[in-house]
Formats: structure tokens, sequence, C-alpha cells
């Protein structure tokens, strides 16, 4: 790989010990995944900004090399939860780039948090609650994960089909292999806390985003499966002059679909912030 590379640490945070990865300096760029998602998601955004930026990767709460979870949790906490990192790395204001829960927590923090973010980049999200229909999807995918130890057999297609839309999973094999392998290496007995808070307990936070005063770039893959266009674009109507843009050829997982369309969107978007 030709960018600079990680330095790891362990940083405690109000959910746990969580694993973050950092590479390249200059101003700060926090990347934060969708559920099930580790922080290997953002490599492309890593390699690609690192010359400029100080790009931070996090495995979230309960995933990859960060500490189980053992109950749900507010999105609030997650907020904090970015805090508590930059706190660590004595970092004291940073972009965000989100996905889908990351883009979610990414508006919380941006709403809760200004004196603490540049500008923020949410993408396949929303700020509206579950659907009845998608908490009993998800309430039965888990039960059906507990079942089978893990996410198996039709479960793992069951992701696949909900993060790739048919673009990449015809043209695009390495990224399926990526996403088959991350959603199988899930802790099922720790992620399950996490799917719980994002997706039923979810709560309305479109009155909160009406607060945002960042710039906001909200991005949404016109093949995402998961949250429907008009959901995201709901989001970013709530939050007071953000840009909306709805892409072609990509799902829900955007960045790690179409890297160099995305990294341009991210670049043209992003302002400066003072040095580290």
């Amino acid at each position: 790989m030709s960018f600079p590379p990680f330095v790891e640490q362990a940083v405690a945070t109000v959910l746990g010990t969580v694993r973050v990865r950092v590479t390249g300096s200059g101003p700060a760029i926090l990347c934060w995944p969708s559920l099930l998602m580790t922080g290997d998601m953002w490599t492309a955004q890593a390699e690609y900004f690192s010359k400029h930026y100080t790009v931070i990767l996090v495995d979230p709460p309960g995933h990859g090399g960060s500490e189980p979870l053992s109950k749900i949790f507010s999105f609030d906490e997650c907020a904090q939860c970015i805090i508590d990192i930059l706190d660590a790395l004595q970092i004291e204001v940073t972009h965000v780039l989100g996905n889908s829960w990351g883009g979610m927590i990414g508006g919380t923090f941006a709403a809760r948090h200004p004196d603490r973010v540049g500008s923020a980049v949410l993408m396949n999200c929303t700020a509206s609650p579950a659907g009845r229909r998608q908490r009993i999807e998800f309430g039965a995918l888990l039960r059906l994960a507990k079942i089978l130890g893990g996410f198996r057999g039709p479960l793992t297609r069951s992701a696949l089909t909900a993060f790739l839309g048919p673009t990449t999973l015809r043209t695009r094999p390495d990224v399926v292999t990526f996403v088959r392998k991350s959603v199988r290496s899930a802790d099922v007995s720790s992620v399950a806390y996490a799917i719980e808070s994002v997706v039923p307990a979810r709560v309305d936070q479109r009155a909160l985003f009406a607060t945002i005063t960042t710039p906001v770039l909200v991005i949404a893959g016109v093949e995402d499966a998961t949250f429907p266009n008009a959901e995201t674009r709901a989001m970013a109507d709530a939050i007071p002059n953000s840009t909306f843009q709805v892409l072609d050829g990509v799902a829900h997982l955007a960045a790690l679909e179409n890297p160099p369309m995305i990294n341009a969107l991210i670049e043209d978007f992003l302002p400066e912030l003072p040095p580290r």
C-alpha cells in the first residue's frame, strides 16, 4: 500500500475499549462504518486522504478489534465515544465520514458537539425511526443468526443484497468478497446489541439534526435497498443548508463500492481545518 502505515491504539470509551487505527498527517478525518463492518471499510479513503489528512479508522463498539458489547446503547453514547477517541488522540476538531450507523452517529455528533466537528459526510443513512417492517425483519434476522451461531448461509446472502446493489454484485467481485468475509466474521453475540440499538431502538433524530450548524453532505446510493433514497433525502431536508446527492451504480456501501467517485466528492466538499 502506498499510504503511511497505521498506528493502532486501544481507546477507553463510554462504550468499552475501541480499536482505532491512524495514518497520515494534517487535519483529522474520523471514519465510522456501517453495522457488521469494521474500519477496514474505509481503507481506500485512508490511502487517498492520508497524503493531506490524519485519517482515523474506527472499529465501532462491538465490532472487529473493539471490545464486545454486553448491552444496547444510545446514539448520544456513540457521539461521546467519538469525543473519547478525539481526546485520547489529542485532536480538537475532526471531519466525520459515516456510513449508515456511522452516518446517523455523525449527525448526532455534529448536533451535540458543534465545537468538535469541521464538516460531516453522511452516507446511506437516516434520521427517522425504524418502521414496523424493518423492526420485524431485523428481529427475525437476529433470532436466526443466534440459532446459526453467526451470519451463515441464507443470512450471508441477505446481507449481501442489503448492502450491495445489482451493479456491484455483477461487476465488483472483490467488494462482494470483502463484504461476505466481514459479515461472516462478525461476533453475533456482540453485534446483536448494536443491531438492536441502531434498528428497533432507533429514535427520531430529525428535530435534533435541525440544530446542526456545520456543513453537511448527505449521499445516497440509488441502488440502496436498506434505506430508500426518499428517507435519506428526508434526513438531508432536516439539516439546515445541507447538500444532498444521489449516486448511480452504488448501493448501501458507496465508499467501498466506488472509492474514486466517493473520494472525489469528499475532497471537493471538505474545507480545511487548522493543523493537528
